[in-house]
Protein backbone atom coordinates (compact mmCIF):
# COMPACT_ATOMS: atom_id res chain seq x y z
CA UNK A 1 0.00 0.00 0.00
CA UNK A 2 2.87 2.39 0.83
CA UNK A 3 4.31 1.94 -2.67
CA UNK A 4 1.33 3.62 -4.34
CA UNK A 5 2.31 6.97 -5.93
CA UNK A 6 -0.58 8.84 -4.25
CA UNK A 7 0.36 7.54 -0.83
CA UNK A 8 4.02 8.36 -1.42
CA UNK A 9 3.08 11.92 -2.44
CA UNK A 10 0.93 12.35 0.67
CA UNK A 11 3.77 11.09 2.87
CA UNK A 12 6.17 13.48 1.15
CA UNK A 13 3.85 16.44 1.80
CA UNK A 14 3.46 15.54 5.46
CA UNK A 15 7.23 15.10 5.80
CA UNK A 16 7.88 18.48 4.20
CA UNK A 17 5.50 20.14 6.67
CA UNK A 18 7.70 18.96 9.57
CA UNK A 19 10.83 20.35 7.97
CA UNK A 20 12.42 23.19 9.91
CA UNK A 21 13.42 25.29 6.90
CA UNK A 22 9.96 25.90 5.41
CA UNK A 23 8.48 29.29 4.63
CA UNK A 24 5.03 30.37 5.77
CA UNK A 25 3.95 30.65 2.15
CA UNK A 26 5.04 27.08 1.36
CA UNK A 27 3.40 25.81 4.57
CA UNK A 28 0.10 27.42 3.58
CA UNK A 29 0.30 25.87 0.11
CA UNK A 30 1.06 22.42 1.55
CA UNK A 31 -1.77 22.68 4.08
CA UNK A 32 -4.18 23.59 1.28
CA UNK A 33 -2.93 20.63 -0.74
CA UNK A 34 -3.39 18.32 2.24
CA UNK A 35 -6.93 19.59 2.73
CA UNK A 36 -7.75 18.87 -0.90
CA UNK A 37 -6.24 15.38 -0.70
CA UNK A 38 -8.12 14.60 2.53
CA UNK A 39 -11.38 15.82 1.01
CA UNK A 40 -10.88 13.71 -2.10
CA UNK A 41 -10.05 10.68 0.04
CA UNK A 42 -13.22 11.22 2.07
CA UNK A 43 -15.27 11.52 -1.12
CA UNK A 44 -13.76 8.30 -2.50
CA UNK A 45 -14.55 6.50 0.76
CA UNK A 46 -18.12 7.83 0.62
CA UNK A 47 -18.46 6.74 -3.01
CA UNK A 48 -17.20 3.25 -2.18
CA UNK A 49 -19.61 2.93 0.76
CA UNK A 50 -22.54 4.19 -1.31
CA UNK A 51 -21.76 1.78 -4.14
CA UNK A 52 -21.64 -1.17 -1.75
CA UNK A 53 -24.84 -0.18 0.05
CA UNK A 54 -26.87 0.44 -3.11
CA UNK A 55 -25.92 -2.94 -4.56
CA UNK A 56 -26.78 -4.82 -1.37
CA UNK A 57 -30.49 -5.11 -2.24
CA UNK A 58 -32.71 -5.45 -5.29
CA UNK A 59 -35.86 -4.43 -3.43
CA UNK A 60 -37.01 -1.01 -4.67
CA UNK A 61 -38.07 0.16 -1.19
CA UNK A 62 -34.77 -0.99 0.26
CA UNK A 63 -32.88 0.90 -2.45
CA UNK A 64 -34.78 4.11 -1.76
CA UNK A 65 -34.17 3.89 2.00
CA UNK A 66 -30.45 3.40 1.35
CA UNK A 67 -30.37 6.38 -1.02
CA UNK A 68 -32.18 8.61 1.47
CA UNK A 69 -29.93 7.53 4.34
CA UNK A 70 -26.76 8.13 2.34
CA UNK A 71 -27.94 11.56 1.16
CA UNK A 72 -28.62 12.76 4.70
CA UNK A 73 -25.09 11.76 5.69
CA UNK A 74 -23.45 13.71 2.87
CA UNK A 75 -24.72 17.18 3.76
CA UNK A 76 -24.19 19.26 6.90
CA UNK A 77 -27.34 20.55 8.59
CA UNK A 78 -29.46 18.20 6.45
CA UNK A 79 -33.07 18.27 7.62
CA UNK A 80 -34.97 15.81 5.46
CA UNK A 81 -35.06 14.19 2.07
CA UNK A 82 -37.87 13.06 -0.17
CA UNK A 83 -37.62 11.01 -3.33
CA UNK A 84 -40.14 10.83 -6.14
CA UNK A 85 -39.99 8.19 -8.86
CA UNK A 86 -40.89 8.98 -12.46
CA UNK A 87 -43.24 6.27 -13.75
CA UNK A 88 -45.47 6.27 -16.82
CA UNK A 89 -45.05 10.00 -17.35
CA UNK A 90 -45.85 11.06 -13.78
CA UNK A 91 -44.07 11.54 -10.48
CA UNK A 92 -45.05 9.16 -7.67
CA UNK A 93 -43.89 9.19 -4.07
CA UNK A 94 -40.94 6.92 -3.36
CA UNK A 95 -39.52 7.58 0.10
CA UNK A 96 -39.00 10.24 2.75
CA UNK A 97 -36.56 10.42 5.65
CA UNK A 98 -35.34 12.87 8.27
CA UNK A 99 -32.68 12.62 10.95
CA UNK A 100 -35.04 10.50 13.07
CA UNK A 101 -35.36 7.86 10.34
CA UNK A 102 -37.77 6.90 7.53
CA UNK A 103 -41.14 8.66 7.50
CA UNK A 104 -44.01 6.23 7.15
CA UNK A 105 -46.51 8.84 6.01
CA UNK A 106 -46.47 9.42 2.26
CA UNK A 107 -45.87 12.92 0.95
CA UNK A 108 -48.52 14.40 -1.29
CA UNK A 109 -48.08 14.80 -5.05
CA UNK A 110 -45.49 17.41 -6.04
CA UNK A 111 -46.74 20.91 -6.83
CA UNK A 112 -47.22 21.46 -10.61
CA UNK A 113 -44.83 24.42 -10.69
CA UNK A 114 -42.69 23.41 -7.74
CA UNK A 115 -39.12 22.22 -7.43
CA UNK A 116 -39.71 18.50 -8.06
CA UNK A 117 -41.66 18.94 -11.30
CA UNK A 118 -39.23 21.59 -12.52
CA UNK A 119 -36.23 19.35 -11.92
CA UNK A 120 -37.96 16.41 -13.64
CA UNK A 121 -38.90 18.44 -16.72
CA UNK A 122 -35.60 20.32 -17.10
CA UNK A 123 -33.42 17.34 -16.11
CA UNK A 124 -31.18 19.81 -14.28
CA UNK A 125 -30.02 20.21 -10.69
CA UNK A 126 -31.64 23.20 -9.00
CA UNK A 127 -30.43 24.85 -5.80
CA UNK A 128 -32.75 27.03 -3.75
CA UNK A 129 -30.65 28.94 -1.25
CA UNK A 130 -33.61 30.47 0.57
CA UNK A 131 -37.06 28.90 0.18
CA UNK A 132 -38.82 31.95 1.63
CA UNK A 133 -37.41 34.15 -1.13
CA UNK A 134 -37.58 31.85 -4.17
CA UNK A 135 -40.47 31.90 -6.72
CA UNK A 136 -40.54 28.09 -6.71
CA UNK A 137 -41.81 28.30 -3.12
CA UNK A 138 -44.32 31.08 -3.54
CA UNK A 139 -47.46 30.65 -1.38
CA UNK A 140 -46.03 27.68 0.52
CA UNK A 141 -46.52 27.12 4.29
CA UNK A 142 -44.40 29.30 6.65
CA UNK A 143 -42.58 26.26 8.06
CA UNK A 144 -41.07 25.64 4.63
CA UNK A 145 -37.81 27.47 5.22
CA UNK A 146 -34.07 27.00 4.83
CA UNK A 147 -32.36 25.80 1.65
CA UNK A 148 -33.01 22.84 -0.61
CA UNK A 149 -31.50 21.14 -3.64
CA UNK A 150 -33.38 19.09 -6.23
CA UNK A 151 -31.39 16.58 -8.27
CA UNK A 152 -32.65 14.53 -11.24
CA UNK A 153 -31.83 10.83 -11.04
CA UNK A 154 -30.88 10.14 -14.65
CA UNK A 155 -30.24 6.86 -16.43
CA UNK A 156 -28.60 8.18 -19.58
CA UNK A 157 -31.07 10.84 -20.66
CA UNK A 158 -34.06 9.19 -18.98
CA UNK A 159 -35.44 10.65 -15.75
CA UNK A 160 -35.80 7.86 -13.20
CA UNK A 161 -36.80 10.14 -10.35
CA UNK A 162 -36.02 13.28 -8.37
CA UNK A 163 -34.12 13.53 -5.09
CA UNK A 164 -34.81 16.61 -2.94
CA UNK A 165 -32.73 17.35 0.14
CA UNK A 166 -33.49 20.29 2.44
CA UNK A 167 -31.42 21.97 5.14
CA UNK A 168 -32.38 23.99 8.18
CA UNK A 169 -30.04 26.82 7.13
CA UNK A 170 -30.03 29.13 4.13
CA UNK A 171 -27.19 29.56 1.64
CA UNK A 172 -25.53 27.61 -1.13
CA UNK A 173 -24.49 23.97 -0.82
CA UNK A 174 -20.73 23.36 -1.00
CA UNK A 175 -19.11 22.11 -4.20
CA UNK A 176 -18.17 18.90 -2.40
CA UNK A 177 -21.76 18.30 -1.25
CA UNK A 178 -23.15 18.92 -4.73
CA UNK A 179 -20.53 16.67 -6.30
CA UNK A 180 -21.34 13.81 -3.93
CA UNK A 181 -25.09 14.27 -4.32
CA UNK A 182 -24.72 14.13 -8.09
CA UNK A 183 -22.73 10.91 -7.82
CA UNK A 184 -25.30 9.49 -5.41
CA UNK A 185 -28.17 10.34 -7.78
CA UNK A 186 -26.36 8.65 -10.70
CA UNK A 187 -25.74 5.49 -8.69
CA UNK A 188 -29.31 5.63 -7.34
CA UNK A 189 -30.73 5.73 -10.88
CA UNK A 190 -28.79 2.60 -11.80
CA UNK A 191 -29.86 0.84 -8.60
CA UNK A 192 -33.52 1.74 -9.19
CA UNK A 193 -33.40 0.49 -12.79
CA UNK A 194 -31.84 -2.78 -11.58
CA UNK A 195 -34.49 -3.16 -8.87
CA UNK A 196 -37.28 -2.54 -11.38
CA UNK A 197 -35.78 -5.07 -13.78
CA UNK A 198 -35.50 -7.63 -10.99
CA UNK A 199 -39.11 -7.04 -9.97
CA UNK A 200 -40.26 -7.37 -13.58
CA UNK A 201 -38.39 -10.63 -14.09
CA UNK A 202 -39.68 -11.99 -10.78
CA UNK A 203 -43.24 -11.08 -11.74
CA UNK A 204 -42.89 -12.78 -15.11
CA UNK A 205 -41.51 -15.90 -13.45
CA UNK A 206 -44.61 -16.18 -11.27
CA UNK A 207 -47.25 -15.03 -13.76
CA UNK A 208 -49.19 -16.95 -16.40
CA UNK A 209 -48.53 -15.16 -19.68
CA UNK A 210 -52.03 -15.71 -21.12
CA UNK A 211 -54.32 -14.85 -18.22
CA UNK A 212 -52.09 -12.70 -16.02
CA UNK A 213 -52.93 -14.93 -13.04
CA UNK A 214 -50.27 -16.46 -10.80
CA UNK A 215 -48.84 -19.59 -12.40
CA UNK A 216 -48.07 -23.09 -11.10
CA UNK A 217 -44.76 -21.98 -9.63
CA UNK A 218 -46.48 -19.23 -7.65
CA UNK A 219 -49.16 -21.68 -6.55
CA UNK A 220 -46.64 -24.21 -5.24
CA UNK A 221 -44.79 -21.58 -3.18
CA UNK A 222 -47.98 -20.01 -1.83
CA UNK A 223 -49.38 -23.40 -0.87
CA UNK A 224 -46.18 -24.34 0.96
CA UNK A 225 -46.24 -21.03 2.84
CA UNK A 226 -49.88 -21.52 3.77
CA UNK A 227 -49.17 -25.01 5.11
CA UNK A 228 -46.35 -23.67 7.28
CA UNK A 229 -48.61 -20.89 8.57
CA UNK A 230 -51.46 -23.31 9.29
CA UNK A 231 -49.15 -25.59 11.20
CA UNK A 232 -47.76 -22.73 13.25
CA UNK A 233 -51.11 -21.23 14.19
CA UNK A 234 -53.26 -24.39 14.01
CA UNK A 235 -55.53 -22.99 11.28
CA UNK A 236 -57.60 -24.76 8.67
CA UNK A 237 -57.46 -23.70 5.06
CA UNK A 238 -59.08 -24.94 1.87
CA UNK A 239 -57.83 -25.79 -1.61
CA UNK A 240 -60.28 -25.81 -4.52
CA UNK A 241 -59.44 -27.25 -7.92
CA UNK A 242 -61.78 -25.90 -10.64
CA UNK A 243 -62.37 -26.63 -14.30
CA UNK A 244 -64.17 -24.40 -16.84
CA UNK A 245 -67.12 -26.43 -18.13
CA UNK A 246 -67.74 -26.45 -21.86
CA UNK A 247 -64.37 -25.02 -22.75
CA UNK A 248 -63.35 -27.94 -24.99
CA UNK A 249 -66.46 -27.44 -27.14
CA UNK A 250 -65.63 -23.73 -27.55
CA UNK A 251 -62.04 -24.58 -28.47
CA UNK A 252 -63.15 -27.22 -30.99
CA UNK A 253 -65.77 -24.95 -32.58
CA UNK A 254 -64.00 -21.60 -32.71
CA UNK A 255 -60.30 -22.50 -32.46
CA UNK A 256 -57.57 -21.91 -29.92
CA UNK A 257 -57.42 -18.14 -30.43
CA UNK A 258 -61.05 -17.72 -29.33
CA UNK A 259 -60.49 -20.34 -26.63
CA UNK A 260 -57.60 -18.31 -25.23
CA UNK A 261 -59.80 -15.21 -25.36
CA UNK A 262 -62.50 -16.98 -23.31
CA UNK A 263 -59.96 -18.21 -20.77
CA UNK A 264 -58.50 -14.75 -20.35
CA UNK A 265 -61.91 -13.13 -19.90
CA UNK A 266 -63.42 -15.80 -17.63
CA UNK A 267 -60.34 -16.29 -15.45
CA UNK A 268 -59.78 -12.55 -15.20
CA UNK A 269 -63.39 -12.08 -14.10
CA UNK A 270 -63.15 -14.80 -11.45
CA UNK A 271 -60.00 -13.21 -10.08
CA UNK A 272 -61.87 -9.95 -9.49
CA UNK A 273 -64.76 -11.72 -7.79
CA UNK A 274 -62.92 -13.84 -5.25
CA UNK A 275 -62.39 -12.72 -1.68
CA UNK A 276 -59.43 -10.41 -1.14
CA UNK A 277 -57.76 -12.95 1.13
CA UNK A 278 -57.99 -15.79 -1.39
CA UNK A 279 -55.31 -16.76 -3.90
CA UNK A 280 -56.29 -17.83 -7.42
CA UNK A 281 -53.82 -19.39 -9.88
CA UNK A 282 -53.97 -21.03 -13.29
CA UNK A 283 -53.08 -24.66 -12.76
CA UNK A 284 -52.90 -25.49 -16.44
CA UNK A 285 -55.19 -25.58 -19.46
CA UNK A 286 -58.66 -24.56 -18.31
CA UNK A 287 -58.03 -25.52 -14.67
CA UNK A 288 -57.75 -23.12 -11.75
CA UNK A 289 -56.63 -23.64 -8.17
CA UNK A 290 -57.76 -21.41 -5.32
CA UNK A 291 -56.31 -21.29 -1.81
CA UNK A 292 -58.65 -19.99 0.90
CA UNK A 293 -56.66 -19.14 4.07
CA UNK A 294 -58.18 -19.77 7.52
CA UNK A 295 -61.27 -21.32 5.94
CA UNK A 296 -63.33 -24.26 7.17
CA UNK A 297 -65.06 -26.75 4.89
CA UNK A 298 -68.46 -25.05 5.20
CA UNK A 299 -66.99 -21.63 4.50
CA UNK A 300 -65.13 -23.03 1.47
CA UNK A 301 -68.35 -24.49 0.05
CA UNK A 302 -70.13 -21.15 0.48
CA UNK A 303 -67.26 -19.23 -1.15
CA UNK A 304 -67.14 -21.66 -4.08
CA UNK A 305 -70.90 -21.45 -4.60
CA UNK A 306 -70.82 -17.64 -4.64
CA UNK A 307 -67.98 -17.65 -7.16
CA UNK A 308 -69.92 -20.07 -9.33
CA UNK A 309 -73.05 -17.89 -9.22
CA UNK A 310 -71.07 -14.89 -10.35
CA UNK A 311 -69.52 -16.78 -13.26
CA UNK A 312 -72.92 -18.04 -14.39
CA UNK A 313 -74.10 -14.41 -14.58
CA UNK A 314 -71.00 -13.35 -16.49
CA UNK A 315 -71.42 -12.99 -20.26
CA UNK A 316 -68.94 -12.87 -23.11
CA UNK A 317 -69.78 -12.65 -26.82
CA UNK A 318 -68.39 -15.15 -29.34
CA UNK A 319 -67.62 -14.30 -33.00
CA UNK A 320 -71.03 -15.55 -34.17
CA UNK A 321 -72.79 -13.29 -31.67
CA UNK A 322 -73.70 -16.07 -29.27
CA UNK A 323 -72.97 -16.00 -25.54
CA UNK A 324 -71.82 -19.30 -24.04
CA UNK A 325 -73.16 -20.40 -20.68
CA UNK A 326 -70.00 -20.57 -18.62
CA UNK A 327 -69.86 -22.75 -15.52
CA UNK A 328 -67.30 -24.44 -13.31
CA UNK A 329 -66.91 -27.79 -11.63
CA UNK A 330 -64.70 -28.16 -8.60
CA UNK A 331 -63.14 -30.32 -5.93
CA UNK A 332 -62.60 -29.08 -2.36
CA UNK A 333 -59.91 -30.28 0.05
CA UNK A 334 -59.27 -28.89 3.53
CA UNK A 335 -56.07 -28.93 5.56
CA UNK A 336 -55.37 -31.03 7.58
CA UNK A 337 -58.32 -33.39 7.01
CA UNK A 338 -57.51 -34.24 3.39
CA UNK A 339 -53.74 -33.94 3.53
CA UNK A 340 -50.81 -32.58 5.47
CA UNK A 341 -48.58 -31.85 2.49
CA UNK A 342 -49.11 -29.71 -0.61
CA UNK A 343 -49.05 -32.70 -2.96
CA UNK A 344 -51.63 -34.52 -0.84
CA UNK A 345 -54.04 -31.59 -0.81
CA UNK A 346 -53.74 -30.99 -4.56
CA UNK A 347 -54.18 -34.68 -5.28
CA UNK A 348 -57.26 -34.88 -3.05
CA UNK A 349 -58.85 -31.75 -4.57
CA UNK A 350 -58.02 -32.92 -8.11
CA UNK A 351 -59.56 -36.33 -7.51
CA UNK A 352 -62.72 -34.66 -6.19
CA UNK A 353 -62.79 -32.44 -9.29
CA UNK A 354 -62.52 -35.52 -11.50
CA UNK A 355 -65.50 -37.09 -9.76
CA UNK A 356 -67.51 -33.89 -10.19
CA UNK A 357 -66.77 -33.75 -13.94
CA UNK A 358 -67.50 -37.46 -14.35
CA UNK A 359 -70.75 -37.59 -12.37
CA UNK A 360 -72.33 -34.16 -12.68
CA UNK A 361 -70.70 -31.09 -14.14
CA UNK A 362 -71.39 -27.75 -12.49
CA UNK A 363 -71.02 -29.10 -8.97
CA UNK A 364 -68.38 -29.00 -6.24
CA UNK A 365 -67.37 -32.29 -4.62
CA UNK A 366 -65.63 -32.58 -1.27
CA UNK A 367 -62.46 -34.67 -1.22
CA UNK A 368 -62.60 -38.16 0.25
CA UNK A 369 -61.91 -38.40 3.95
CA UNK A 370 -59.40 -40.76 5.56
CA UNK A 371 -61.93 -43.62 5.44
CA UNK A 372 -62.50 -43.15 1.73
CA UNK A 373 -66.21 -42.25 1.87
CA UNK A 374 -67.66 -40.02 -0.84
CA UNK A 375 -69.68 -37.13 0.63
CA UNK A 376 -72.78 -35.89 -1.15
CA UNK A 377 -72.22 -33.52 -4.07
CA UNK A 378 -72.81 -29.86 -3.44
CA UNK A 379 -74.07 -27.81 -6.41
Amino acid sequence: MSNLPGVQALQAVRARLTHENISDEEREILLTLLSIIDQQAAELDALKRISLNLTSTLDIKGVLVQVASEALGLVRHARDIHIYLYENGRLVFGAAMNQSGPQNEKWGPPRPNGLTNTVAHTKKLIQVEDMRADPLYKDTPPDWHGSIVGIPMLYGDVVVGVLNLSRSITGAFSESEIRLLRLLSELAAIAIINARLHASISTQAYTDTLTGLPNRRALDETLENEIQRARRYHHHFAVIMMDLDGFKAINDTYGHEIGDFILKKAFGFLNTQKRNTDFLARYGGDELTMILPETTLNAAVIAASKLQEKLRAFTVTLPDGSTPNLDISGGIAVYPFHGHEASELLRAADAALYRAKKSQRGTFVIARGPTGELPAMLG
